[in-house]
């Protein structure tokens, strides 16, 4: 049976492909390799040109170049030794051009071609540790110096015409230049490839606001904000459901609630705190100051307590307890290596104590809350709740939105 086109590629990319690499060094074979195959093709196709143009002996160099480098991979495919594999790729790289420049009678004569050593250390940068481009680099200049000195020493006479002088330089500098170019544009998307996920991996766990303020300073955050909202969820019966599901299932059951709950936090544009096991924190009115901190939040509550009566996680029904409070809070950030934007507070305190002290399936506010939102949705007093560390507290449970506020 044919391969197909896709098929073939995937095979050469895999040649000498082991698989404990990790994922960078499996890129770096591939692309090694996959590269290394269009420079035989061209190292035979200007050696035919040269032999062709009358110029046997320097045909010869890049012929021979083609057939070592094809040798090399075949080498490599049987061995998987990468270091021997990308040392030979590179020397070659860097030795051939200059070889050829002697055999042509110097810089001129030779249409510039010495310029392909460059992608040498160009080259070291892409399948090599960073640290050991400069090396290659010195190498390259060195070469360079030293076919300086060696021109006035050069028989400058060669079977090559003026035009054909002129092609090879045309087909040298593009070459080179396309090569150098497409090796910097693939620097340049992975970097930003590489930002772009480093910074959806920092929003994941820090405000922008936040975030941005780490990546351009350094210093202490910490912020105090005046009116705020501090929600806590909580799973009724987490523990006894644990004990009969696989690490597994629990994770999954966990992920697709708190997903959810991710959902509505961006949906009333609100910040997720932190999980701590079965428990979802999020909060209102930071970083970014709204005055319907508690409005926002609430609407977001409901929703929470609504979305979970209504489905199964994992063949099983849930019912959280939720809990709300409103007033000052400090937030900043804490820790150098697993930092988190973290809030402190007796308001923070409270609404964790109303989420413990709360009852299964119903979302329960202290006074501060019910006074911000009363006209907005319908609320039923409990009465005095014995709240631990703090005493007899009044509080209330959110039923609904009112008529108009939904």
């Amino acid at each position: 049976m044919r391969r197909s086109a896709v098929e073939k590629f995937v095979w050469v990319a895999r040649i000498g492909a082991d698989p404990n690499d990790d994922v960078d060094l499996k890129l770096q074979k591939s692309l090694l390799v996959l590269c290394s195959f269009p420079f035989v093709f061209a190292g035979v196709t200007w050696g035919l040109l040269y032999t062709f143009f009358g110029e046997p002996l320097a045909g010869a160099i890049p012929f021979s170049y083609g057939v070592v480098s094809l040798l090399s991979i075949i080498h490599f495919g049987l061995t998987r030794r990468y270091r021997f594999f990308r040392f030979s790729q590179l020397a070659l790289i860097l030795l051939l051009p200059f070889l050829l420049m002697i055999a042509l009678g110097g810089f001129v004569q030779g249409s510039a071609v010495i310029m392909w050593a460059l992608i040498c250390p160009m080259g070291a940068m892409l399948f090599d540790e960073p640290r050991h481009a400069p090396r290659w680099f010195l190498a390259f200049v060195g070469l360079v110096a030293l076919s300086g000195f060696l021109q006035p020493y050069l028989d400058f006479s060669n079977n090559l015409s003026p035009e054909v002088m002129i092609f090879f330089f045309v087909i040298n500098l593009i070459g080179v230049g396309a090569l150098i170019f497409l090796m910097v544009f693939y620097f340049v998307g992975q970097k930003n490839a590489f930002q772009e996920k480093s910074e959806a991996l920092i929003l994941n766990i820090l405000p922008k606001e936040i975030a941005a303020i780490l990546r351009d300073e350094q210093r202490t955050i910490a912020n105090y904000f005046e009116g705020a909202s501090v929600l806590f969820a909580d799973v009724v019966g987490f523990t006894s459901i644990s004990a009969t599901m696989s690490p597994h299932e629990l994770v999954k059951l966990l992920d697709e609630v708190f997903s959810q709950f991710d959902d509505l936090t961006e949906k009333y544009e609100l910040e997720k705190i932190k999980t701590i096991g079965d428990c979802y924190m999020v909060a209102s009115g930071i970083p970014r100051p709204r005055a319907d901190h508690a409005q926002a939040l609430t609407r977001m509550a409901l929703e929470m307590r609504d979305y979970v009566s209504k489905h199964e996680f994992q063949g099983r029904k849930l019912t959280f307890r939720i809990g709300l409070n409103s007033g000052p809070v400090v937030a900043g950030v804490i820790g150098r290596k697993k930092f988190i934007y973290d809030l402190w507070g007796e308001v923070v305190n409270t609404a964790s104590r109303m989420e413990s002290h709360g009852r299964e399936g119903f979302v329960q506010i202290t006074r501060a809350t019910y006074e911000m939102i009363k006209d907005e949705f319908v609320c039923e007093p409990r009465g005095m709740v014995d709240v631990k560390g703090t005493g007899q507290m009044e509080t209330w449970f959110v039923t609904e939105p009112r008529g108009g506020a939904a």
